[in-house]
């Protein structure tokens, strides 16, 4: 029987990368500049593995393998097939990102034999006093001019410069060029998929001391040049209650700030459901009897042959993020 599933966290030391990551999720760790905390990842090379029950040590690709629909909602098998559809990660930065952008699906097929392409979404975990982040155009511009403010160091002054807070929330469609800044501290949520072009990288060098490849004409198409008034998603958190943050073809994202018990019903939802911990603790249950506990940190992933579960805050209370795919 299947029974909801920790995995252990796939750790990712990066140029700019902090301290944050060990003590959020209470890991001890010799690493430093680790900049994400893979949660949940089926790409290759990098597949989560179960932690703890009976299945422990099992990556998530062998479980599909095994329980096909049973695990991941049977329209998810038929779609992805044994490739977890989507990749879950806490993101560090003690310093800015390069500045990028993902393929769509269609471009990601084209160029890397048959890859899907990334859309993605962030929630502000925390935020220092000065964190910031980048999303989106400000003016409209042609691929040429894009080129041209690259190759001149200009291109920061054509993107939306948001100073964020602890509960801010973005939405990344492919093609919209992005880049997370110094102080935040991240949920992410996005496609499973690995590819990412660098547009600009502030002069810096990687760890072993050379510039980074920038991926300047591959951007080139990959860039949706649409110009938005605002990029933030605005919501209204409602307490003891499911918010929905977005609703895409992707991945339905909800929040939850519990301080008393919450049933969620998934009998008529063909897929798994992830729940992420993001302040807090208690516990969840399912409908089989099974009781596993949440902290702060944890991911949990629920089987989709699962009706319901129940969030249990302790006395502190508890702050969810959960995601399926439709």
């Amino acid at each position: 029987m299947l029974y909801p599933l920790k995995f252990r966290p796939i750790l990712k030391t990066v140029v700019w990368g902090g301290e944050k990551i060990a003590p959020f999720k209470g890991i001890e760790t010799d690493q430093h500049n680790i900049g994400e905390s893979w949660e949940l990842s089926g790409v290759k090379g990098n597949e989560s593995t179960v932690a703890g029950g009976e299945l422990d040590g099992r990556t998530i690709t062998s479980l599909i393998e095994e329980f096909k629909g049973q695990l991941i909602g049977q329209k998810n098998y038929e779609k992805t097939g044994t490739e977890f559809p989507l990749l879950i990660k806490f993101i560090d930065a003690r310093q800015d990102l390069s500045i990028q952008v993902h393929p769509d699906d269609a471009l990601a097929a084209e160029r890397h034999n048959g890859s899907k392409g990334k859309t993605e979404m962030w929630y502000v975990v925390s935020a220092d006093e000065k964190a910031h982040l980048m999303s989106g155009l400000t003016e409209k511009i042609t691929p040429e001019e894009y080129a041209a403010k690259v190759e001149n160091n200009t291109i920061t002054e054509v993107l939306h410069d948001y100073n964020v807070e602890a509960g801010d929330v973005f939405f990344l469609p492919a093609g919209r060029i992005h880049s997370i800044g110094t102080g935040c501290f991240i949920a992410e949520i996005q496609q499973t998929s690995d590819i990412t072009y660098r547009i600009y990288d502030f002069g810096r060098v990687g760890l072993d001391g050379k510039p980074r490849e920038l991926h300047t004409e591959l951007s080139k198409a990959a860039i949706d040049y649409t110009v938005l008034p605002d990029y933030k998603t605005d919501y209204k958190e409602e307490k003891n209650a499911e918010n929905v943050l977005v609703d895409c073809g992707y991945f339905t994202t909800s929040l939850y700030n519990l301080d008393k018990a919450f049933a969620k019903d998934l009998s008529a939802t063909d897929s798994f459901l992830i729940v992420i911990c993001t302040e807090g603790e208690g516990s969840l249950s399912d409908n089989k009897g099974n009781t596993v506990s949440l902290k702060q940190g944890e991911t949990v992933l629920v089987p989709a042959d699962t009706d319901e579960v129940t969030f249990t805050p302790a006395d502190g209370g508890l702050k969810l993020l959960t995601s399926y795919v439709k």
